[in-house]
């Protein structure tokens, strides 16, 4: 790390850095940003578990997982489930399915799930 990147670190505030270190986990993979996705085609996105929810639609229990890779945040809903093992906070995540903007967010249903190692 030079100087000028001690300089920038020191200047910026942790949100900044956290986003940053997001956008490079993420760069690696095969993946679209979350910023970049288009409504109703099937992407890949990845991202950090930011926050788990579970929340009733349409009358029955759902599972709310919030991902963010530094550019947004993606929600992912699993119907029926109140627990997915190996999804927690902080866990890193690839899913794969179609997004729709509902409200405002990225909202994908029971989409196909790959765990990443920590």
């Amino acid at each position: 790390m030079g100087l000028r990147d001690l300089a920038k670190r020191l200047k910026s505030d942790s949100t900044e850095l956290d986003q940053q270190r997001l956008v490079d986990r993420f760069s690696t993979f095969d993946i679209t940003h979350i910023d970049q996705v288009v409504a109703r085609q099937h992407t890949r996105i990845g991202g950090e578990v930011k926050r788990i929810q579970v929340a009733p639609r349409l009358g029955a229990a759902a599972l709310e997982v919030v991902l963010s890779d530094g550019t947004g945040d993606a929600i992912a809903v699993f119907t029926g489930r109140r627990q997915i093992a190996g999804i927690e906070h902080g866990r890193a995540l690839v899913i794969e399915g179609v997004a729709r903007d509902e409200r405002g967010r990225w909202v994908m249903l029971n989409p196909a799930y790959t765990l990443l190692a920590s």
